[in-house]
């Protein structure tokens, strides 16, 4: 039964990671102008968050508990700093398919990780984060900074990959000890 339930986890998160993949890297990438570009991110910034805050409620382990405090911190940084520059650029973020998407797949991995026992959901949750956090680079690489047509918002974006390469690592690191 065991076995059985983590076959499932793992075709779940296997499913997520893939939907928001083909949704935000498909063979046509959607075309985004810059406020829907600015949309998603601040969208993809909260849906993590969202799922540490459920990581701290659930959770007893250390580790698991340190790695959503530093989402929660460090993507409330994220919007912060894109509110600062959207606001400054007079753009006002539009939702998009790809931002009600990314909301419609995050409800569905909320459920499943609200579903979850203790001692299944730590693993559950890491193997989310890790699989959430190669998508969105991937996104971030692959269409939003090479949609944007205005300089600061392509910084911005191309400024804020290494902290999320520096997340998937760290995600990568506690999910070894799941293993």
């Amino acid at each position: 039964m065991k076995k059985h339930v983590k076959s499932k986890v793992k075709l779940f998160l296997t499913a997520t990671s893939f939907l928001i993949s083909a949704s935000l890297l498909g063979q046509e990438a959607p075309k985004l102008n810059d406020a829907e570009i600015a949309h998603v991110g601040v969208v993809a910034n909260q849906i993590d968050i969202s799922y540490a805050e459920i990581a701290k409620k659930k959770s007893k382990n250390k580790e698991v508990v340190n790695f959503a405090e530093t989402m929660i911190r460090d993507h409330k940084s994220v919007i912060e700093q894109a509110t600062t520059l959207v606001t400054k650029l007079g753009v006002t973020p539009q939702d998009n398919a790809v931002s009600k998407s990314l909301m419609d797949g995050a409800k569905t991995t909320e459920k499943m990780l609200k579903s979850k026992s203790a001692k299944d959901f730590d693993k559950a949750y890491i193997d989310n984060e890790v699989a959430y956090h190669k998508a969105v680079i991937d996104a971030v690489n692959g269409i939003l900074i090479k949609q944007s047509s205005n300089t600061e918002l392509r910084e911005f974006l191309q400024a804020i990959v290494p902290a999320l390469e520096t997340h998937l690592k760290h995600a990568e690191m506690v999910q070894k000890s799941f293993k």
